[in-house]
């Protein structure tokens, strides 16, 4: 004869087999939703300016050391620049590191950090620039004098009574 103790019993017991599996297949499904392994493609040949592992770990501190240097301090150097870092890094069939495989981006979104510094930058390496060009600056004119001059360009053609460029 049963007691009444066993009913409680036996329907924990069966509750509790339940949540386990119930647990188990959330495993299971969730490990065949998780986000691809990042492409990981060294598209110029050679060392890196740092071991992998150090890369991996430390590149985001050495890359914002590396901006406060050049901004705050005027110390431009490229070893840890992120000029340097898309340079070897773009891919040859995209020129960019950004896309679904791109090296930046696969690996930002399997990590699941966003990535904001190609707000403002360019995720492309710029090609060589020319002994005859002039350097670029965020505003495409390399000297202070020369930026004035094309800006002052419209309004003189203006005030001439010409039609502005």
């Amino acid at each position: 004869m049963k007691s009444k103790r066993d009913t409680p019993s036996c329907a924990i017991g069966a509750s509790v087999i339940l949540l386990i599996m119930a647990g188990l297949a959330a495993v299971a499904a969730s490990a065949q939703a998780r986000a691809a392994p990042p492409v990981i493609r060294i598209e110029k040949p050679g060392q890196c300016v740092e071991p992998t592992a150090v890369m991996r770990r430390d590149h985001m501190k050495m890359i914002l050391h590396q901006r406060d240097q050049t901004v705050h301090r005027g110390i431009r150097t490229s070893k840890h620049s992120l000029k340097n870092c898309i340079d070897c890094h773009a891919s040859a069939k995209t020129n960019s590191v950004l896309g679904k495989d791109g090296f930046c981006e696969s690996c930002h979104t399997y990590a699941a950090v966003q990535m904001d510094c190609f707000e403002c930058h360019s995720p492309s390496p710029r090609p060589p620039a020319s002994a005859n060009s002039p350097v670029p600056t965020r505003s495409g004119i390399a000297s202070e004098s020369a930026r004035r001059a094309a800006m002052a360009a419209p309004v003189a053609a203006t005030r001439a009574g010409g039609a502005a460029p």
